[in-house]
């Protein structure tokens, strides 16, 4: 492999606003600041919720939801 080609690798601190501090490697010398980790967001903590805006969710079940099934003829 060539010299000098390659990035270096250092030992860096990636720092959540949650207050949430992670040792990695990057190739970034300086420490990282994210606003989200997954310390605190909703999909790895199990709080998440849906929210609907502007109806989406039902727009999105006129247009492809399940089909209502016709009733069955009664039988005589």
């Amino acid at each position: 492999m060539k010299k000098g080609v390659h990035p270096g690798y250092f030992n860096t601190k990636i720092v959540c606003v949650c207050g949430n501090v992670i040792e990695t490697r990057a190739t970034v010398k300086d420490t990282v600041h994210v606003e989200i980790c997954s310390n605190c967001h909703p999909f790895f903590t199990g709080k998440q919720r849906l929210i609907d805006s502007a109806g989406q969710i039902e727009k999105f079940t006129r247009k492809w939801g399940k089909k209502k099934e016709a009733p069955a003829p009664a039988k005589a």
